[in-house]
């Protein structure tokens, strides 16, 4: 699980982002790594990012587990609809990985198909998931952490 945020609180929104998770019927949340500020990727003028990581223990299927992602996006204020893609936003969370599997279904790509290229979800991520295989990539989570450009990825503290 990747989350971010540049807009408000960002901490409080991720903390509370974090909780709503826990909240997921049969969902609960075993790890999360520090915050780190990250510089924007997308288009105009946006302010810093927190970028964090988690990982979930559930049993929903990868579908479900994303709708109650995207509804705890909408309870935090987020309104994909209305923004602009990568834009700036209150909240944003992405399914990564679900244990091994791949998929490729309308809106749900496992694993998430950026995530490789991106060190404000890979070092996060690395922090929490370090040894866990990346599929199709041939490399951890931490190997490719290593190798992602780092610069500009600021570690600030626990979530």
């Amino acid at each position: 699980m990747a989350l971010g945020s540049n807009q408000g609180d960002r901490a409080g929104t991720i903390r509370a982002a974090l909780g709503r998770m826990g909240d997921l019927p049969d969902t609960r949340v075993l790890r999360a790594s520090d915050l780190f500020e990250t510089l924007p990727v997308g288009p105009g003028e946006q302010g810093l990012y927190l970028n964090a990581a988690a990982v979930l223990a559930t049993t929903l299927p990868p579908s479900e587990l994303l709708i109650g992602l995207l509804e705890t996006e909408r309870a935090l204020g987020r309104d994909r609809a209305a923004g602009e893609r990568w834009g700036p936003r209150v909240i944003d969370l992405d399914l990564l990985l679900y244990g091994g599997h791949t998929l490729s279904e309308p809106g749900l790509t496992l694993p998430h198909p950026r995530m490789c290229e991106r060190a404000f979800v890979l070092v996060p991520l690395a922090e929490v998931a370090g040894d866990w295989p990346v599929p199709g990539a041939g490399l951890t989570v931490g190997e490719l952490a290593a190798r992602a450009d780092a610069r500009g990825v600021v570690r600030l503290g626990r979530a």
